[in-house]
């Protein structure tokens, strides 16, 4: 039987982490890297990842940035052979990049659609495939952990239609990929917050009016009476990413404070 700090023993391992620049993904690399994982923040925003990146570095960690479109199949294939070439292999993937801009449906375009849906649904499925052909070849088994939302199994509001419909798409993916991965001992589960103080949601900055009302009324709703910070979710990835979960796969569990009772 292992003991508590060999089932939270990350050393060895390398995890890539979408969006993993601010916010919730750096939660998660942050958590991942003190386990002892090497992290490489795959991420739009070369500034803040970079700065990302060498803060885990300073704290005594592995990490690189590399900059990345999760959306582009040719930038996810050279973000996976980025972290093979700098680690030697790739164990656990983290698909936490996402939008949420606020649309309704009335009033988006098709390519507004299709945005949404490639950064938060396509980029799934082309690191899952890239980094689950790897994982397979390497024949160690690995981790899979999806972020997706309450919004998967409740509607949001007004102006996320799509981010919903989105989310809902990637719960989904993740129970089929679960199935089709079980056999190559790579599990496959999913994280579902709820409000989390972030960039995206103001943290940090003013707010534009529309999130700040969503926010007003979003909080009334919690029973815990706050929002849920990027550590929150950082420790149940780590979680899943560790031993701690060995016998879990298509699992999705919700981190809200609390929301979804009300």
């Amino acid at each position: 039987m292992q003991t508590i700090t060999e089932l939270i023993n990350l050393r060895g391992k390398t995890t890539i982490v979408t969006g993993g620049a601010m916010g919730i993904g750096f939660g998660i690399a942050n958590r991942l890297a003190e386990a002892g994982a090497n992290v490489v923040i795959a991420d739009m925003n070369e500034d803040v990842g970079k700065k990302s990146a060498e803060e885990l570095i300073h704290r005594g960690f592995k990490a690189e940035f590399k900059k990345t479109d999760v959306a582009d199949e040719k930038q996810v294939k050279d973000a996976t052979n980025f972290a093979v070439k700098t680690y030697g292999g790739i164990d656990i993937l983290v698909n936490n990049a996402g939008i949420y801009p606020i649309i309704p449906v009335m009033q988006m375009t098709p390519a507004d659609f299709e945005k949404i849906l490639a950064v938060n649904l396509k980029s799934v499925f082309l690191f899952t495939k890239s980094v689950g052909e790897i994982i397979i070849m390497q024949g160690k088994g690995g981790k899979i952990i999806n972020i997706t939302s309450i919004d998967a199994l409740h509607p949001s509001s007004v102006g996320l239609a799509v981010y919903d419909a989105s989310k809902h798409g990637l719960w989904g993916f993740t129970k089929n990929t679960a199935l089709e991965l079980a056999p190559h001992n790579i599990q496959v589960n999913a994280i579902a917050p709820g409000g989390i103080a972030t960039p995206g949601t103001g943290s940090g900055t003013p707010p534009t009016p529309e999130m700040e009302a969503i926010l007003k009324k979003f909080l009334e709703k919690i029973p815990m009476k706050r929002m849920g910070e990027p550590d929150d979710i950082g420790k149940v990835a780590l979680f899943l990413a560790s031993d701690l979960a060995s016998y879990m796969t298509g699992s999705q569990i919700v981190v809200d404070g609390g929301v979804l009772l009300s």
